[in-house]
């Protein structure tokens, strides 16, 4: 067993709604608190001293000095960091007042990262992903969903949730993989978009689910890739194998969030376009709506609704949508601080969005929180005061981080 502390704070993220606005004092605060680890899972959290006096003598004890404050590991539910080449013509193209669509009409957009992603090799895209995983756990990520996507053939979505695969068993936090073949309609596809649909049916889902290369099914719900009607025997057909739905919903025009609540999706994203209609609808379900606060900054469009969905009563995750588009940054904590800022969201609702809602976001009850039996995943920040960590920005980031009970990352040590 393992005890850490003291700290001056934990802020263990137990006991908050999961849908609906949050209140700060609605935090619960632990101070002068220790965590006693048992292999993987936290066995206790209590005041410091008395849990140190109450191990046993084989316990390690990691005493920190200063003051620290305790966080659970961050859980970015939405990335696409398995991918080749780079976007930065389209971002100059965007900054210089050429739209999305006006470049991935040119040549530009996703359809360039699937010729540079399907150019690479296996070795290759599992370099990339590691090298990103491990800046975002250096900032206090500790579980990541990856999206392919950027194959768009049977061949190529393989080799990129092999990659994924591969990816995870070299690190020491966890990835999520999910399967996004739905992104769009390949232009070297000879078919029509429901053709190439029936492929994914036939020829890959049946391989996902005996090689259990993931259990989520996403799809890009938007004029220029699929529109709600035709991704219906899609998502009926990922249902009846047992697949997790999630759905890219409402970025430019409507209609995906209300896809993602006749399928029951586990989580509608992007919501930049969402109306009042939307976020009523999202509010009465149990979709949850997750913010992707990266691809509003690098679009140069305007923010989800985040403070609205709240307050109507949904329950809000935020996520990064790191890819090589839209989103480039990938820096989770300071994409979630800004949204805050100019979604007026509390501290509490902006933790739990990147915490235990982002834990439900993936359908995951082992995480996003500090408590007993829950997964040990902490990261640890040099500050006596929670609220310091966000009112910087993203740009105070954690001294340590710990996985599974194991110290993962260490500022000091790096």
């Amino acid at each position: 067993m393992k005890l850490i502390g003291p700290f001056k704070q934990i802020i263990p993220m137990t006991g908050l709604s999961l849908k609906g606005p949050i209140a700060d004092q609605d935090l619960k605060t632990i101070e002068n608190g220790g965590i006693l680890i048992e292999g993987h899972h936290i066995k206790s959290i209590g005041e410091f001293d008395a849990l140190a006096k109450a191990v046993s003598t084989d316990t390690e004890i990691h005493e920190l000095h200063g003051d620290h404050t305790c966080l659970p590991g961050f859980v970015d539910a939405h990335t696409h960091i398995c991918f080749a080449g780079s976007r930065a013509n389209d971002y100059a193209l965007r900054n210089s007042g050429k739209t999305y669509m006006e470049i991935s009409k040119a040549g530009g957009g996703i359809w360039d990262t699937v010729t540079q992603t399907r150019k690479a090799t296996k070795e290759t895209l599992v370099k990339g992903i590691v090298k990103r995983a491990k800046r975002h756990m250096a900032n206090g990520v500790t579980t990541i969903e990856v999206k392919s996507g950027y194959g768009l053939s049977i061949q190529e979505e393989l080799k990129m949730l092999y990659a994924i695969k591969e990816a995870d068993a070299q690190l020491p936090i966890d990835l999520v993989p999910t399967c996004l073949a739905a992104h769009m309609v390949p232009k070297d596809f000879d078919g029509n978009p429901a053709e190439y649909l029936e492929l994914i049916i036939t020829e890959l889902l049946p391989i996902l689910k005996a090689e259990k290369l993931t259990h989520r099914i996403d799809a890009f719900i938007e004029e220029g890739a699929f529109y709600p009607l035709l991704i219906e025997p899609y998502f009926n057909k990922a249902k009846e194998l047992g697949f997790d739905i999630t759905v890219h919903a409402d970025q430019f025009t409507t209609g995906g969030s209300e896809v993602a609540i006749k399928y029951k999706a586990i989580s509608a994203d992007h919501l930049e376009a969402s109306t009042e209609v939307e976020i009523k609808l999202l509010a009465k379900s149990d979709v949850i709506a997750t913010a992707l606060p990266g691809a509003s900054i690098g679009l140069g469009c305007a923010f989800a609704p985040a403070r609205k969905i709240l307050d109507t009563g949904g329950a809000l995750a935020i996520a990064s949508d790191h890819n090589p588009g839209s989103a480039p940054m990938g820096d989770l904590l300071t994409q979630a601080a800004i949204l805050g800022t100019f979604e007026k969201l509390t501290n509490a609702e902006v933790l739990a969005g990147i915490t235990s809602r982002a834990s439900a976001a993936l359908n995951l009850s082992d995480r996003g929180q500090l408590q007993t039996g829950f997964l040990a995943d902490m990261c640890i920040f040099h500050t006596g005061n929670y609220k310091e960590i966000l009112y910087n920005q993203g740009n105070f980031k954690p001294c340590m981080v710990w996985k599974k009970g194991e110290l993962v990352y260490n500022k000091h040590k790096h």
